[in-house]
């Protein structure tokens, strides 16, 4: 034991003081062949008994540190009151995000099927192979735990989004809520629906706010807390679930495996695609920005606004 922790000890990280973060980079075999030199036969089982004796167990790496953010736990108590007078009113609250961007094709998908046989797709994931890609833009309806994904295949852009949400409020939000003026988004803080982006914004008022007569609330996640916006694990995690195992071989099949996920819950999908073209690049024109109908509010105004619908358009 003591010639092991001679021999650790110059090759030891960390903080051997505090025991706190101390590892080795020495793998079991390699002591085991450097207390051979000093005279000791150990295998290499027995070197792992004797360095957990010394208190060392195999871990990996636990996301612990962040950036110091003063304002995260404000933000969420504001998101959750927000959530609640939304509820009480009954106006509607959809929970926005976008999948990963997929290529369509006989590609592997990660994952388990039952089946009699393997599937056979490419050993690469070439891009030259594939049909396009899929761009999963989806809105989760938080209180009738129905999920809407758009499927487009050009870029993941703010227009994209906006008009993603405008598909979903035409063909199921507003039968679902049919005297709403209010709507609440629920976003991260990055992305095409980022929170510093008037591109954004532009798409809500041209989409949404303007043909609809909707007031458009959106509260954003703090940067790095993306994980508890709802849509991720009430409709994205069961897609995954769904279609796992399970190659996107053409459009077609990837419409079918997202309107096909289902929950013990009541979890619903429909999904639709779309083909136009989204360019990336834009700039707005002072004239654009000026025409945006914009309210921040008093709590955090970069995270949380309104966009009014504009009645004074040509």
């Amino acid at each position: 034991m003591n010639a092991l922790r001679q021999l650790l000890a110059t090759d030891t990280a960390g903080d051997p003081m505090g025991r706190r973060g101390v590892w080795t980079g020495l793998r079991l075999r390699q002591i085991s062949r450097l207390l051979r030199r000093l005279g000791l036969r150990v295998c290499p089982n027995t070197v792992r008994r004797l360095l957990r004796k010394l208190g060392y167990t195999l871990h990996a790496n636990r996301k612990r540190l962040g950036a110091p953010c003063v304002e995260r736990d404000r933000q969420f108590h504001y998101l959750q009151r927000q959530r609640r007078r939304f509820a009480q009113e009954h106006a509607p609250i959809i929970s926005v995000d976008t999948k990963k961007r997929e290529l369509v094709g006989r590609f592997k998908n990660s994952g388990q099927v039952w089946s009699r046989e393997a599937i056979d797709v490419h050993d690469h994931d070439f891009p030259s192979l594939a049909q396009g890609v899929a761009i999963p833009y989806g809105v989760y309806d938080v209180q009738a735990n129905r999920g809407c994904v758009t499927v487009g295949t050009s870029r993941n852009t703010p227009a994209f989004a906006a008009e993603s949400i405008g598909r979903w409020w035409r063909r199921d939000g507003r039968e679902r809520y049919p005297h709403a003026t209010r709507l609440l988004i629920l976003a991260d803080s990055g992305g095409s629906n980022g929170a510093n982006t008037n591109l954004w914004k532009h798409a809500l008022q041209e989409k949404l706010a303007d043909p609809f007569g909707l007031f458009v609330t959106v509260c954003h996640y703090p940067s790095g807390a993306s994980k508890w916006n709802p849509i991720e694990h009430r409709l994205f995690s069961e897609i995954s679930k769904h279609w796992a195992g399970q190659p996107l071989a053409d459009y077609p099949t990837v419409l079918r495996l997202i309107r096909e996920t289902r929950t013990t819950t009541g979890l619903t999908v429909s999904s639709s695609l779309d083909t136009k073209p989204y360019p990336t690049g834009i700039q707005l024109a002072p004239e654009q920005i000026g025409r945006l109908s914009l309210y921040r509010h008093n709590v955090l105004p970069r995270w949380n606004y309104t966009i009014l619908p504009n009645t004074n358009r040509n």
